[in-house]
């Protein structure tokens, strides 16, 4: 069995998807609630759906785990109580990772790009572990990911038991089907399709750096057929151990993006600048990419996907139909 945390949330749908469809059994530890969300796991229910406040029945019985992938966190770059995010992103995470280390199963967690914070150069966005102290994230969501890569590594140096397979995915802003749940968090790519399908502008906010023009803040952005790729190939060679970076290596434009969606969705390019909400500004990331140097060393070479290539995927063959729920290849439709 695989255990899936946040298997019903946007990524981790997306990885039981392709689980299920390579014919693994699966429990998804997450809540459905009362909204949409169970629609991330129709195509493909989990052999066992468990609340988070179960999980540790689900390890106490569950002897045949072969590997955990911890997508479950809070993810809100706007959260503010501390506490409960330390407990779900920090003391959860420790608990599995001791846990994975006692029982012999490997274990992939979610970090964030996040972590980099006000990093604006392509040399700072390095995973190298020696780098990591040096880092300083702009909220609390970043910082409880750093304090968590920090624990592992730190663990890794004092030689303690470690789960025989680990890695840490620093996603970068990942778009695609499955994240329609999730409010004001969901990306920038299904924001502007709506906007556009409307009939209005695409509507970016304004810079409020002197220094950067408005709609050139930059950003990786990743496409989640990706994310779910290169989350298989660590299940598939487990002797690849790591902290890695999680996206294309290449930054793009807001504007860019905007664009991206007009074209797709065979509409004028007309983009609309609005002032930032005052609850970003300084916690706003306006550079992020990459550094894909460890994750290819490690052997990953599949090539990523482009921003028009994903934006045109992800609007005319989820946004514009009647089915905007993930496929993976070989589960059944």
């Amino acid at each position: 069995m695989i255990i899936v945390t946040g298997g019903a949330g946007f990524i981790g749908s997306c990885l039981h998807a392709a689980l299920k469809a390579r014919g693994e059994r699966t429990a998804v530890v997450d809540r459905l609630r009362d909204g949409g969300k169970w629609r991330n796991l129709a195509r493909a229910a989990p052999d066992r759906l468990v609340a988070p406040e179960d999980l540790d029945a689900l390890l106490a019985a569950a002897p045949d785990v072969r590997a955990v992938f911890h997508m479950g966190a809070i993810s809100a770059t706007t959260a503010r109580d501390g506490d409960l995010v330390w407990r779900t992103n920090v003391d959860l995470s420790e608990k599995l990772m001791r846990w994975c280390a006692e029982r012999g199963v490997r274990f992939i967690y979610a970090s964030s790009a996040a972590t980099y914070g006000a990093a604006d150069r392509p040399e700072q966005f390095s995973d190298a572990p020696d780098g990591l102290d040096a880092l300083r994230p702009l909220n609390l969501y970043g910082w409880s990911k750093q304090v968590f890569d920090q624990h592992v590594l730190s663990a890794l140096g004092r030689a303690e038991a470690m789960p025989p397979q680990w890695a840490g995915l620093k996603f970068f802003n990942v778009y695609g089907p499955n994240e329609y749940h999730k409010g004001g968090m969901i990306s920038v790519v299904k924001v502007k399709y709506d906007e556009v399908a409307r009939g209005e502008p695409a509507r970016l906010f304004r810079s409020d750096r002197a220094d950067i023009p408005d709609g050139e803040q930059k950003r990786d952005f990743v496409w989640v057929g990706d994310v779910v790729d290169v989350l298989l190939w660590l299940y598939e060679h487990p002797r690849v151990s790591g902290l890695f970076n999680l996206g294309t290596g290449t930054a793009r434009s807001y504007l860019d993006l905007a664009h991206a969606v007009c074209d797709a969705a065979g509409r004028p390019r007309a983009v609309e600048f609005i002032d930032m909400p005052e609850a970003l500004r300084g916690q706003y990331q306006c550079f992020t990419c990459a550094d894909l140097t460890r994750l290819r060393a490690a052997g990953y070479e599949r090539p990523f996907t482009s921003l028009e290539e994903g934006v045109a995927a992800y609007v005319r063959e989820y946004l514009a139909t009647d089915d905007p729920f993930f496929r993976y290849p070989g589960l059944n439709a």
